[in-house]
């Protein structure tokens, strides 16, 4: 089984710059499921994509233009979205910001 450790310090976890206004880091994670911090800079575009994964995210800063199926909505901090597998969804970043994403099962080319 392919898992993370059982404490994983955001000072220490590696942070991934995926370029344009995006970083990710991944946090913890088995086969089952997964968690990733990701930062957007304002005006950052995660583009509409889908995958197989259930994916539920809570916006833990900032201000996004979320769009899930095709429904829109802009959300702030405390608020969260979910998505069902091979959903089309996407998100632009009006107000930079962090959304904290769980996948299940893992996200296996975030590895």
């Amino acid at each position: 089984m392919t898992h993370s450790e059982a404490f994983i310090c955001g000072d220490k976890q590696p942070i991934e710059d995926l370029g344009d206004g995006i970083k990710r880091q991944l946090m913890g994670y088995n086969d089952h499921i997964m968690m990733a911090k990701i930062w957007f800079d304002d005006n950052a575009v995660g583009y509409v994509h889908a995958h197989p994964h259930t994916q539920v995210t809570y916006i833990e800063s900032g201000e996004f233009e979320v769009q899930v199926g095709e429904e829109k909505q802009l959300l702030k901090a405390g608020d969260c979205f979910f998505i069902l597998p091979n959903a089309d969804h996407g998100a632009v970043c009006k107000k930079a910001g962090i959304l904290i994403d769980v996948f299940s099962p893992l996200r296996e080319d975030f590895l």
